[in-house]
């Protein structure tokens, strides 16, 4: 029998829809975002969704809404106080919904847990508050950083992830498939996606995949969802044609330069590497490194899903800035899924 899941701050479901591939069943799901709700329940009709704030949901309503006792809770608590961009406060009352978390972990008491959080809340040093809190009630913790790369993403994005247990011990995390070597570059994961000019969008395909991660993207997947283009001035288009492929503002002439933003702002995606963390602001020129890698402008939905390992045929719904928001706190699926089929795998717990 399947192994099964409670995903609470579901997002849009990137975590949820990695550990089906894996072949684990979801029992419940829930957020209190309601565009990222409408888009988990377009993608994953058959798990139910609790749109409710973490904080007000009981254990006994979490309760009513299972056909059976949960194997797993798994969740990753709003990112914003942990993360390494901007001001992190210790304080900060989202440093804390790690103890909602527990508390319905407490309260359900499935045989083992996931939290999955940036890598800003190890440099916090809160992964020992973090694991302490979670062998007070009988678990067996671990933390660790994974990197999205080294598990079939195109992208150089880093996560902590806590993973407690009962009975299995301690788990020794997912096998890395992928090295510098092997990783799925920004060219291969997007450049069979047709060409598009600021303000233009497309819904057909205007080339054949030509790689395997393009074909697996593509699959079941007959038009484009989300590949639009934001409207940039011009003088910021003819500014940044003046980046190369990989490139940063350096390049871009003196009376051309933008006078804000900061030294990894209209910089261009390399072509040959990995991604950066794709974050919601993926679709200005002025974010951290998120120009296409040879046209002159932002990237569309569509793409900065791909560079998170979102299928084509998952579509995000809601308003385009809400979209980019949804891919950027997402979790990379592929990266979901190599952990899925890990904690399933006895041979991955010591």
């Amino acid at each position: 029998m399947p192994e099964t899941f409670i995903d609470l701050f579901a997002g849009a479901g990137g975590l949820s829809w990695g550990l089906q591939q894996s072949g684990m069943d979801c029992l419940l799901a829930s957020d209190h975002w309601s565009d990222a709700v409408t888009t988990y329940r377009h993608n994953l009709p058959g798990h139910p969704v609790l749109e409710k704030d973490v904080r007000d949901l009981s254990v006994r309503e979490i309760e009513k809404h299972l056909t059976r006792q949960p194997d797993w809770i798994v969740g990753g608590p709003p990112c914003q106080g942990y993360s390494t961009v901007g001001k992190r406060d210790r304080h900060d009352p989202r440093n804390v919904l790690f103890l909602e978390f527990r508390r319905i972990v407490a309260g359900i008491q499935p045989e083992g847990f996931v939290i999955e959080n940036v890598l800003g809340m190890k440099d916090m040093s809160f992964e020992q508050e973090v694991c302490d809190s979670f062998r007070q009630i009988g678990y067996t913790v671990r933390f660790m950083v994974l990197t999205a790369a080294e598990h079939g993403v195109p992208q150089l994005r880093r996560r902590v992830v806590f993973v407690g247990h009962k009975t299995r011990g301690l788990f020794q995390g997912p096998l890395v498939t992928h090295d510098s070597e092997s990783f799925v570059t920004v060219d291969e994961a997007i450049g069979d996606l047709p060409p598009l000019g600021p303000g233009e969008s497309a819904v057909n395909y205007s080339a054949a995949p030509s790689t395997v991660y393009q074909k697996e993207m593509r699959r079941d997947s007959r038009l484009l969802q989300g590949h639009q283009v934001s409207k940039h001035p011009s003088h910021l288009v003819e500014a940044i044609s003046h980046v190369p492929d990989g490139g940063n503002r350096s390049s871009i002439p003196e009376h051309l330069q933008p006078r804000g933003g900061f030294h990894n702002s209209y910089s261009r995606l390399a072509s040959w590497l990995p991604a950066v963390t794709i974050t919601q602001n993926l679709g200005k020129p002025s974010g951290t490194r998120c120009i296409h890698p040879f046209q002159d402008r932002g990237l569309t939905t569509r793409e900065g899903a791909r560079l998170q390992s979102f299928p084509d045929r998952f579509h995000f719904l809601g308003g385009i800035t809400s979209q980019r928001l949804q891919v950027g706190n997402a979790v990379p699926p592929l990266l979901a899924q190599a952990l899925g089929e890990s904690l399933q795998n006895t041979r991955r717990w010591f």
